[in-house]
């Protein structure tokens, strides 16, 4: 069974970021993914007045997981993510993590985010969690 829920404790963040071969930052809330129990992935984020910003999004290295519950366990973990941000009263969302989005960008683009001329992955959170998939973008999740 898959479950997103937010990481409790900085000890325990620290941890699961280095076991997915992300940096750390302290500044940052987190959630994790677990299928059966298991770590299978952290997501870091955070807020200011400009918006929400996911800073990275990561797989537990050196684990090897079927596609489609590493897939759906990304996904979802990128789903909570914004909705919590939408829940926060902040309505734009950014994902900065240009690593994840070069090697993985038709799953960005799935959670909801669009590439804008710059370069930049955004998307507006007004109304997004409305109709859930209103925006779904090839959702793993609705096939």
């Amino acid at each position: 069974m898959l479950e997103v829920l937010p990481i409790q404790n900085k000890t325990e963040q620290e941890a699961e970021c280095a076991r997915c071969g992300i940096p750390y930052d302290v500044d940052c809330l987190a959630y994790h993914a677990l299928v059966d129990g298991s770590l299978t992935g952290v997501c870091q984020f955070k807020m200011n007045d400009k918006g929400g910003f996911i800073r990275n999004l990561a797989v537990v290295k050196g684990v090897t997981l079927p596609d489609r519950d590493r897939i759906e366990s990304l996904f979802v973990m990128g789903r909570a993510t914004l909705n919590f941000i939408d829940l926060c009263g902040v309505h734009k969302a950014w994902f900065e993590d240009a690593d994840f989005a070069r090697d993985h960008a038709g799953l960005v683009e799935s959670i909801g985010f669009d590439r804008q001329p710059d370069g930049t992955w955004f998307m507006d959170l007004a109304g997004f969690f409305v109709e859930p998939c209103k925006h779904h973008k090839g959702c793993p999740t609705s096939e």
